[in-house]
């Protein structure tokens, strides 16, 4: 007679029930419902050899999982952990790698504005670091840690040591608070700026419609007819714009939409209304808000501190002008331009809502706390270059 094996396996009823339901899952892998198999008819008394024998397996595969079963239950059938293929590269290549990556190719005396994965490769090899490594190696390893030196972005630190106050009064005046205090109902703050040089381009061969499967195709050839300025006045808690087209920006066009806007109502007969505004030239400094207080006294301006225009609510509407009424633009002449300019605003005043502007007071000091923490570690200049001696 054939001797039984010493792993005797028993099972609850929760371990038959997942088992069972391992051999009939249509997506478990094959390994797991085999090994599942095997502990089932285990359990029900078969010998390994017949265990063997109907599952297709050798001896050998059956002792295994019918041993690690009864030493560890239902995770004795996982998998161990394996250690894999050794590592090519001690972690220290890879470190020095990434560092290298974090560096303006400046800084190495290469004439580089970035770095791009064959031209790392080549320097780490240059500097020693290791014999050999592929573009490849060192665009995997960037990849795990999200840098792409290859990539930039545009940005401007603010500067303005005023800039948490002037932005923090506009801030308040978008949550409808001045000075601390709530504003009236017979007080209103707009966004105020321009959109200069407004093209007029007439595309030199007529468009062809969207079909099945393809865009509108839009002929890349023009002729220009001139730009116009396109001034207007957003108000932030109505959604309401008044605008109006100039031949160029300056401070009498701004003055002509400051006449327009203080001569009608609620703006003629309110407490107070609020101009925010950037510094460009047609409203900048202490002058341009005496120019608008002395003549609408119930005007106030109120300045954006200098590279702040994102505070300006009315930058908001001006992206939904270019995407809506500028894009793309076949104009043959500057009257067209102004017409479809001033319908659009109309269109939007009669089915637009407030913005959900949610950036307070709160975040903008997080923000200029994080920028104060980058600029604590300020990356070296690019060092000077010299010309290549023979």
């Amino acid at each position: 007679m054939p001797i039984g094996s010493p792993y005797v396996v028993c099972l609850t009823s929760e371990q038959r029930s997942e088992l069972e339901a391992v051999t009939r899952r249509a997506t478990a892998p094959q390994r797991q419902v085999l090994r599942a198999r095997i502990v089932l008819a285990a359990a029900d008394g078969v010998s390994n050899a017949g265990i063997a024998t109907v599952l297709g397996v050798c001896v050998d595969t059956v002792r295994k999982w019918r041993n690690r079963f009864c030493r560890n239950g239902i995770k004795g059938l996982v998998d161990l952990p394996r250690s894999g293929r050794p590592r090519a590269f001690a972690a220290g290549v890879v470190a020095e790698v990434k560092a290298l990556a974090c560096e303006l190719p400046a800084w190495s005396g290469l004439r580089l504005a970035r770095w791009s994965c064959p031209e790392l490769a080549r320097e780490v090899v240059a500097r020693g670091v290791t014999e050999q490594i592929s573009a490849s190696t060192v665009r995997r390893w960037l990849a795990d840690d999200a840098i792409k030196p290859w990539q930039h972005r545009s940005w401007i630190f603010p500067r303005d040591p005023y800039f948490a106050v002037k932005a923090g009064r506009v801030l308040d005046l978008d949550a409808r608070v001045f000075d601390g205090l709530p504003l009236g109902a017979d007080e209103f703050v707009l966004s105020v700026d321009e959109k200069p040089g407004v093209q007029a381009r007439a595309r030199k061969h007529p468009s062809l419609p969207p079909e099945p499967r393809r865009a509108v195709r839009i002929e890349s050839e023009y002729a220009r007819h001139g730009t116009l300025a396109y001034f207007a006045a957003y108000d932030v808690h109505r959604a309401h714009v008044i605008g109006r087209c100039e031949a160029t920006t300056g401070i009498q066009p701004f003055g002509r939409l400051v006449d327009q806007v203080m001569t009608t109502e609620p703006y003629a007969s309110a407490q107070r209304v609020f101009w925010i505004v950037d510094n460009g030239a047609s409203h900048r400094n202490w002058a341009a808000a005496h120019r608008l207080n002395d003549a609408y006294p119930n005007a106030h301006m109120i300045h954006l501190p200098v590279h702040a225009s994102w505070l300006n609510q009315v930058e908001i509407y001006f992206s939904a002008v270019q995407r809506k009424a500028l894009t793309p633009d076949n104009f043959p002449d500057l009257h067209h331009v102004a017409e479809r300019l001033l319908a659009f605003q109309n269109h939007y005043n009669a089915t637009a809502h407030p913005f959900d502007w949610t950036f307070t007071r709160a975040d903008l000091n997080n923000l200029l706390h994080r920028l104060g923490h980058h600029n604590l570690h300020t990356p070296r200049p690019e060092p000077a270059w010299q010309p290549p001696t023979n």
